[in-house]
């Protein structure tokens, strides 16, 4: 099969690699992507922030069918249209049901071997062996229309980690909510506000076609300046208090002193970025402020049942984030325009 990897720094391939095989560990499945896609996450080290020191395989959403399944897997069969999450649990550890499944006690991450030494293949290829596949995948009903598979990929992460980055932030009925990062995520996030009873959002972004699809997503203000005239602007726009709920949906430490900066005091920061690096939370501002922080890895595949049927009945539009689709052939091209950010999203057809 055909498979993505990454060599270094703005170096992406589309190689031959092994078609996956079940392991023999009864647990796992083969699935065939139907559609992957570039996550904000997979330019750290494709801009080198953080080190390739080998090539390795990269990906880590994908949708697809089903092809083959473990003697003792039941919830899902050949045959089935699945959404994966960004990582391989089993939802069924003390970790899974506390409601944070990344940290899986039983877990995997996709391009790299798993607990038992078998590989899981990375999400930007034709095939993914996955591990777990009882816990990590959800069957859709069918028939799937193509036209819901981008909205449907979007909960394999930037949905779920909008929707994190809101309820971290104790979002709720008449909520006034800033959203840094006009990203796929901070995008979602926005979502994700309304879903939870937001009355005001406020989305920050210096793009023309960025701001448009926050506004279409609920946002009720765009707020382009960016430091201290950004979080002036936020204070302005709320009676001079700051917002309720600051999503925080970028990682770098710019964004997050924007985002403590823009909340009131007593409010909320749910952060959801990768970090990127950069100075450390500011205890004595937190302190002085009441200011709350929460957030981290979006526990995307805990969110997946709450958020599957508003997709299905048209509530939310998440895939509307992709802005761009090739074909697999073409990821370099589709890293690059993410870089570029001439693309929010881009969506990859095997």
């Amino acid at each position: 099969m055909r498979a993505t990897v990454i060599h270094g720094p703005r170096d992406i391939r589309l190689e031959e690699a092994p078609d996956p095989q079940l392991s023999g560990t009864g647990r796992d499945a083969i699935v065939r992507v139907v559609a992957a896609c570039v996550c904000g996450s997979d330019l750290w080290p494709y801009r080198g922030v953080t080190e390739t020191k080998e090539p390795r395989r990269i990906g880590h959403e994908f949708v697809g069918v089903v092809e083959q399944v473990g003697d003792d897997v039941s919830a899902v069969k050949p045959g089935d249209f699945v959404i994966a999450p960004f990582y391989d649990c089993d939802m069924t550890c003390a970790n899974c049901v506390n409601g944070v499944s990344p940290s899986c006690l039983n877990g995997n991450w996709w391009g790299r071997d798993d607990r038992d030494g078998h590989f899981a293949d990375g999400a930007q290829g034709e095939f993914v062996r996955v591990p777990s596949a009882d816990g990590s995948l959800v069957a859709v009903p069918g028939p799937i229309d193509d036209a819901m598979v981008p909205h449907l990929l979007a909960l394999s992460d930037v949905m779920g980690t909008g929707w994190h980055a809101a309820v971290s932030a104790g979002v709720g009925p008449g909520s006034t909510v800033a959203v840094v990062g006009d990203g796929a995520v901070g995008l979602c996030g926005i979502i994700a506000a309304k879903q939870l009873g937001a009355e005001r959002v406020i989305a920050m972004s210096r793009t023309p076609e960025r701001q448009e699809l926050a506004r279409v997503f609920g946002a009720d203000e765009i707020v382009a300046e960016r430091g201290d005239e950004g979080i002036e602007r936020v204070q302005a726009l709320t009676d001079g208090l700051g917002a309720d709920a600051v999503l925080e949906c970028v990682g770098t430490a710019e964004s997050m002193d924007q985002a403590i900066r823009s909340a009131r005091p007593g409010g909320r920061v749910g952060y959801v970025g990768v970090p990127s690096g950069g100075a450390e939370l500011p205890i004595r501002t937190l302190f002085g402020s009441n200011v709350g922080v929460a957030g981290g890895v979006a526990p995307v595949r805990n969110y997946v049942e709450q958020l599957l049927p508003l997709v299905l009945d048209g509530t939310i539009e998440p895939g509307r984030v992709f802005d761009l689709e090739l074909p697999l052939a073409e990821v370099a091209e589709a890293y690059a325009a993410m870089d570029e950010r001439r693309a929010i999203k881009v969506l990859l057809r095997p």
